[in-house]
């Protein structure tokens, strides 16, 4: 499997780190590697200062498909889960002012935090009015809606297609709303779909 994170799909939060509103989604890839497995703590590396958390709300794909569609996009996936896109953010500035791709930023070792249980989009009466929020040390500091997203779910799943052939069980981290901020040791970020816990993680 893959995962596939988006970019920029939030207007605040491309407003808080000061980038350009794209014309189109903004699309970067994890290896499988990249997962926090269940239950364990995550482990800074020591290759940046500056870690950020950016929770997601994340789509799991349940067949093969390419150039989908929009209108038919609902069909290829049934989970909703949640997850922290792990991102070194002095060394995404470096890579990001030199005109590189950021996958050190990005796609590092246990830089996926993935909830262990996905949701049955059938529990949700609007897949696009889905609230989701991150605490940190029991505080919230970020509140999403899927409403606010620039793109929304289906729109990015036939956009993805026509790049990337998608198949079963592959992840879409589908972008971060505002309050991205600092991981330091010992804190705990709890993560939430309406008001269900997805994960609790401890960062080491």
């Amino acid at each position: 499997m893959k995962i596939i994170c988006v970019g920029r799909n939030y207007a605040k939060h491309i407003k808080e780190l000061q980038n350009e509103k794209p014309a189109e989604p903004v699309l970067f890839m994890k290896p499988d590697s990249a997962i926090l497995p269940n239950k364990n703590p995550l482990y800074l590396p020591d290759f940046a200062q500056e870690f950020h958390y950016e929770v997601e709300l994340i789509v799991k794909i349940n067949k093969l498909g390419k150039y989908i569609a929009p209108e038919f996009a609902h069909r290829y996936y049934d989970e909703i889960g949640l997850g922290i896109d792990v991102t070194a953010r002095d060394l995404q500035a470096q890579l990001k002012a030199k005109g590189l791709p950021w996958e050190k930023a990005k796609a590092f070792h246990n830089s996926a935090v993935v909830s262990p249980v996905f949701l049955p989009k059938s529990d949700f009466p609007d897949i696009q009015n889905i609230r989701f929020s991150l605490l940190k040390n029991g505080q919230k500091v970020q509140d999403g809606n899927t409403s606010d997203m620039l793109w929304k779910i289906d729109e990015l799943i036939s956009y993805i297609s026509t790049f990337f052939m998608l198949k079963k069980g592959d992840l879409i981290f589908t972008g971060t709303p505002a309050g991205v901020g600092k991981m330091d040791i010992n804190d705990e970020f709890t993560g939430f779909i309406e008001d269900k816990e997805m994960f609790r993680i401890r960062v080491k």
